[in-house]
Parts: C-alpha cells; sequence; structure tokens
C-alpha cells in the first residue's frame, strides 16, 4: 500500500498518472486529505471510482501537516495486514515507475526495513532540482547524518517504503513532534528501537532515482529551513543523545 497525502492539491495532483498506474499496477493506494479546502476531495473520489477495492480515501475534518497525514495513512495500512507500506508526494515529483524499482530491490534483500528514494544527480539520470534547494538539503542531511550517526545522503524525498515487521507499528504510534522533518524524527525512532545507529544503516537502502522532478507550487518555503534545522536538535534530544 502507498500512502499519498494531501492539503490543497486540487491543481497539482496528477489524476491522469494515477489512473494509468492504477491499471498497470496491483499495488493499493491510500490517499488521506488533509483538511483540504479547494476541491482536492473531489479529485481523489474521481480516482477512486470504479476501484474501491484498491483506492482508499480518508480524511481529516482539519489541516494537521503531513506528518499526521502520512502516520494516519500508514496506520490504516497496518490494519489491513500489508506485506509493505509506502508514502510517496501527490505531485508525483518521485514517478510512481520507481515503486516496482524499489520493491525489486526489497526482493533482492531480505534484510532490509526500509527503501528510501535519494534526490542524486547522475549522468543518464533525469533530476531536476532548483540549485538553492539542493544546497540547502546538502547542508540539512549533514547536519542529520552527524546527529544521528547514519550517513543517509537524503532524508527528505517524499518516496519512501517499509517493510512491515511487528515492530513497525511502534514506528507510528505516536505523532510526531514535526509537520515537516518527521522522516528525520522516524529514523531516530527506529535508531533508538534498535539501539544502534549502525544497525540502522544496514537495514536501509537509499535509491538513487532514476527520475525526479521539482514540481512547482510546494508548501515549504525557504525560512522552513531553519525550522527544520531547530526541530533536528529536538529529535536529537528526545531519541539519540541517550543511545
Amino acid at each position: 500500500m502507498i500512502v499519498v497525502p494531501c492539503y490543497n492539491e486540487e491543481l497539482r495532483l496528477p489524476a491522469d498518472q494515477f489512473a494509468r498506474f492504477l491499471c498497470d499496477s496491483q499495488v493499493h493506494l491510500v490517499f488521506v486529505d488533509d483538511g483540504s479546502r479547494d476541491k482536492t476531495l473531489d479529485r481523489l473520489e474521481s480516482i477512486r471510482k470504479g476501484r474501491e477495492d484498491r483506492v482508499f480515501v480518508l480524511r481529516s475534518p482539519a489541516n494537521q501537516g503531513k506528518a499526521e497525514a502520512v502516520r494516519m495513512g500508514v496506520n490504516f495500512a497496518l490494519d489491513q495486514n500489508a506485506d509493505f507500506v509506502g508514502y510517496w508526494d501527490a505531485d508525483l515529483a518521485t514517478p510512481l515507475n520507481a515503486i516496482p524499482q524499489f520493491m525489486a530491490v526489497f526482493a533482492e534483500r531480505p534484510d532490509l526495513d526500509m527503501v528510501f528514494g535519494s534526490r542524486v544527480k547522475l549522468l543518464g539520470r533525469h533530476v531536476h532540482r532548483r540549485t538553492s534547494r539542493h544546497y540547502l538539503g546538502r547542508v540539512f542531511a549533514t547536519v542529520v547524518s552527524v546527529l544521528l550517526q547514519l550517513p543517509v545522503y537524503d532524508t527528505q524525498c517524499g518516496a519512501k517504503i517499509f517493510r512491515l515487521r511487528p515492530e513497525t507499528r511502534g514506528l507510528f504510534a505516536e505523532p510526531f513532534q514535526t509537520r515537516w522533518v518527521f522522516d528525520v524524527e522516524l529514523l531516530a525512532r527506529y535508531i533508538r528501537q534498535l539501539a544502534s545507529p549502525k544497525l540502522a544503516a544496514d537495514r536501509i537502502y537509499e535509491y538513487p532515482l532514476h527520475a525526479w522532478e521539482d514540481v512547482g507550487g510546494s508548501k515549504v518555503k525557504p525560512f522552513d529551513f531553519f525550522v527544520a534545522l531547530r526541530d533536528v536538535v529536538r529529535i536529537y534530544r528526545k531519541y539519540i543523545r541517550t543511545v
């Protein structure tokens, strides 16, 4: 199951791409409307129509942030006894055809718990990201790597899939402290769960994406970078300092 958090995505949600993907795949989609004020819900229901067995639409009565939307969707998937669950950005900056690529990694590596998309600009790949966001992202990832003692290249890519094990529910049991960098908090919870950054690193795979497009209209603003750094320090103090 793939969770897709949505907030005011009426103009950015590529419904036709989701529809085509559903025709060619057996993946189940869980859309979470995070209290949208536009016609996002109508767009989601149009995707669901005729596919009620594979497309689910959850709705939060008020906007609670991406972190809570993802947590709601993942917990729904856990209740359906899915074998794998992931989350994907609604604008499909990461194409949906990356999902089978992630799943192929899991098939080859039964020891892995997580596969994350990583936006690495390499020759032969089509990763288009604004220069300012790229360099801010590199600074942010470096700070996270140092504090978590985890050599992660890209924490914030909105394409991640998890193998569901008995311990997975614990990672999503409590609300996250932060609305935007919950990906970092998720890693911190995982490290604390294993009591070792090294064990965590051995069970996470970063997949260099073949394509990623910086879609306009992102709700993340430049000032949020500094808020994110503050939140990372809070996460470190709560989860990592005593590991």
